[in-house]
């Protein structure tokens, strides 16, 4: 992808920090930058530790959103999950009410400094709030080693999983897991995440047969035209998810989602729930367990309201320059 002049980046960048209603993924404030473009509004969030390279990444995404026309959308809605992060069970409740109509969850599990107990206890609460028709999914973010992630998956099937989503960190150990529920007649779907957004080359989950389905996030695959090559190359079902994006980058995953030539699984797109606000006073949050197929323009009150300190513009305004110099640029 050619980049526009970093001067046009920079000169309308917004930079927002916003506080989580839960900690998630050992984050409490959610910072992003955003960017204004002639097609709309693109968001830059990579973590705050991932590296220019792997950045350069979502900055294409951004870039997409905000110059590029999107794909001509194949349904107006598309259904959403609901998040649980890692809490105790008897914050269950709490958490699945900011999803409201939502008949499939994805539980967090192997959180660092708690025990498979804490999984199970977790995932029961979940089961008992939705009853036995709603669709379970727990993901691990490769926190278990193929041993363990064999022990979990065999005992949180009990709770009839839809699929357990990236067990284990290496597309090897995926594909030995695979194999071992097999042989131990556990039938719980593996889906990959990180094994197709952080890896070099995302079809090798395709080659070594390491998973059932694949996780599609927009922005650490370079933009949604890219996401759709990548789903159309590894040729297995795709579930959407968001990075904690504000309604911005929610946007482009619906367009994603609304895109893809068979969409047969709830996508993760509701975690706008999970912060303290948003950038839009209409926001991306799900009504009736969908969400629409629609573009998203700041609201310049809010982008002031939850505007970062000048020293961590200083730093997104930074990283925005190391990543747009990975990529070649227009003339």
């Amino acid at each position: 992808m050619t980049a526009p002049p970093l001067g046009d980046l920079l000169a309308g960048l917004r930079v927002v920090s916003i506080p989580m209603r839960v900690r998630f993924r050992g984050v409490t404030h959610r910072e992003v930058a955003l960017i204004e473009g002639p097609a709309g509004w693109g968001e830059f969030g990579p973590f705050l530790e991932y590296p220019p390279a792997e950045a350069a990444r979502w900055l294409a995404s951004a870039i997409e959103s905000a110059y590029a026309a999107r794909p001509a959308p194949l349904r107006a809605s598309v259904p959403v999950n609901a998040t649980i992060p890692a809490v105790p069970p008897d914050a269950v409740a709490a958490v699945l009410h900011r999803f409201p109509g939502c008949t499939t969850a994805k539980v967090k599990v192997a959180e660092a400094g708690q025990m498979l107990a804490d999984d199970l206890g977790r995932v029961a609460a979940v089961r008992d709030a939705m009853g036995p028709s709603a669709r379970i999914r727990v993901d691990a973010n490769g926190g278990w080693s193929l041993t363990e992630a064999t022990d979990a998956v065999g005992r949180l099937a009990a709770y009839d999983l839809e699929y357990v989503e990236q067990p284990c960190a290496s597309v090897e150990e995926l594909a030995d897991l695979r194999k071992a529920l097999a042989r131990n007649r556990i039938d719980v779907p593996i889906a990959a995440d990180e094994s197709i957004r952080k890896a070099e080359d995302p079809l090798r989950v395709r080659d070594l047969e390491a998973a059932d389905l694949v996780v599609i996030k927009v922005a650490p695959l370079g933009g949604v035209a890219n996401a759709l090559r990548i789903v159309a190359e590894c040729g297995l079902p795709a579930v959407v998810s968001s990075a904690l994006d504000t309604s911005v980058g929610i946007s482009a995953g619906v367009a994603l989602a609304a895109a893809l030539p068979v969409l047969d699984h709830a996508c993760g797109l509701g975690t706008v729930g999970l912060f303290d606000g948003d950038v839009t006073t209409a926001p991306l949050v799900p009504v009736g367990g969908l969400l629409p197929q629609r573009r998203v323009t700041p609201d310049p009150g809010l982008l002031t309201h939850w505007a970062a300190p000048p020293h961590r513009v200083a730093w997104w305004r930074e990283r925005v320059e190391q990543a747009h110099g990975l990529f070649p640029t227009s003339p």
